[in-house]
């Protein structure tokens, strides 16, 4: 999935590796691909392809992921479209515009 991004450096998503048993199910998941597998845990390889779905964290077992879904970069770019502008996420905080 190396050509799909979004906006760089934004996504909510998060890996608590301390938690991780590395089941394998946020791979299994994830529609993108962001995930990878190193040292028996699960790694973050692709975060900016993260389009916030919400689908690793709610299958984890071990609650090791977070990710607040609808907002950041893929709610940006959909704020963008319906607005006829560039990308948005409407923070005001501009760390994603």
């Amino acid at each position: 999935m190396g050509s799909l991004r979004y906006l760089a450096g934004v996504v909510t998503l998060r890996l608590d590796a301390a938690l991780c048993k590395g089941c394998g199910l946020c791979r299994q998941v994830c529609p993108h691909g962001v995930f990878g597998y190193g040292q028996g845990k699960a790694a973050v390889e692709e975060r900016d392809a993260c389009m916030e779905c919400g689908a690793c964290a709610l299958n984890c077992p071990e609650k090791a992921l977070t990710v607040v879904p609808g907002v950041g970069c893929a709610q940006a770019i959909l704020n963008g479209w319906i607005k006829g502008g560039p990308p948005s996420c409407d923070c005001g905080g501009g760390k994603c515009c």
